[in-house]
């Protein structure tokens, strides 16, 4: 090795020592894919396609537990953000973690839900991990195990649109199904994400919303293989829905969508009803009218939610972009 290629190593592998301790000043920590703690569902699911290095912060083992991938537009109305919430809350209840690109709109709204309701949530960014990781709303639930913020690009990387595209794959990795709240036609990263699942990967179930006003493109993804989402009642229901192999009950894809409504119902009770009665629990936080981009932390809740979050398999260690999901 010559002497100017040998000088040039040295100098990078000075300027990597600097940035990782930056990192570690920020809590952020590092896994490549020969690391034993690197998430094996991104290593069994896309193999070689798995990125080599993860930036993170905050609960590592999240992203081991599976759960719900709930996906949608940033440009969502209040009503359909207040039924994300509904849904991530339901996910807690039932202690399945939400899984989501991190972006404004639907994704925030399902992580907002799942957080205040105790649950846990995990985002895959495309963007800013750093200033996500300093940012004081989420610094409860990274420190109380909650949350982790995940980004296979470096931490202080801005917006790309191409990887936000390629990040879709990973929400879907980590994740035992998947719910796509809204989407545009043949347009948008929730579009593509979509799709990519129900044609080329088929790495988990694919649903589309059922309830409600149905745009055109949750009923093209229904046409290409989308199963229309059975709307659980219950914690019991949620967890067979993902996880039908647990149950003899399986979905029926043969399903026929549920009616269209003027608008969306209230959502059912999430506690259980057999055979003690059901627990009382808060409402859920509805979005501020006239706020055009809800943060994930934006108020807190009246009150505590009465069902406390059970233990999950992981022990308590301790971003958003503007890309569509």
């Amino acid at each position: 090795m010559d002497g100017d290629r040998l000088r040039k190593l040295l100098g990078r592998g000075f300027l990597l020592s600097q940035a990782v301790e930056r990192w570690q000043t920020r809590a952020i920590w590092v896994v490549t894919s020969a690391d034993a703690s690197y998430p094996h569902r991104l290593k069994e699911r896309l193999k070689e396609n798995a990125p080599t290095v993860l930036y993170g912060c905050g609960d590592a083992p999240i992203l081991e537990t599976g759960g719900l991938a709930v996906i949608g537009s940033r440009n969502a109305t209040l009503e359909l953000l207040a039924y994300t919430e509904r849904i991530g809350q339901l996910a807690a209840n039932a202690q399945q973690t939400v899984v989501s690109g991190g972006a404004r709109g639907i994704d925030q709204a399902s992580m907002r839900g799942a957080l205040e309701a105790g649950g846990t949530a995990a985002g895959m960014l495309a963007d800013s991990l750093e200033r996500a990781a300093l940012n004081r709303e989420y610094r409860s639930p990274l420190m109380e195990g909650q949350l982790v913020l995940v980004s296979s690009y470096d931490p202080m990387a801005g917006f790309n649109v191409g990887n936000a595209m390629q990040r879709n794959k990973l929400i879907y990795a980590l994740a035992d199904a998947a719910l796509v709240i809204s989407s545009d036609y043949q347009k948008g990263g929730t579009w593509a994400g979509a799709a990519e699942q129900l044609t080329t990967l088929r790495l988990v179930p694919v649903f589309v919303r059922s309830q409600g006003e149905i745009d055109k493109g949750l009923q093209e993804l229904q046409n290409m293989g989308a199963l229309p989402w059975p709307n659980p009642s219950n914690a019991e229901d949620l967890v067979r829905t993902l996880r039908p192999e647990q149950d003899p009950t399986t979905h029926n894809e043969e399903q026929a969508p549920a009616p269209v409504h003027e608008s969306i119902p209230e959502p059912p009770a999430t506690t259980k009803t057999k055979p003690a009665p059901a627990k009382r629990r808060s409402k859920p936080r509805k979005s501020a009218g006239g706020i055009a981009e809800p943060t994930l932390f934006d108020a807190v809740p009246e009150k505590t939610v009465s069902n406390k979050r059970a233990t999950t398999r992981h022990e308590k260690t301790e971003g958003t972009t503007d890309a569509d999901g």
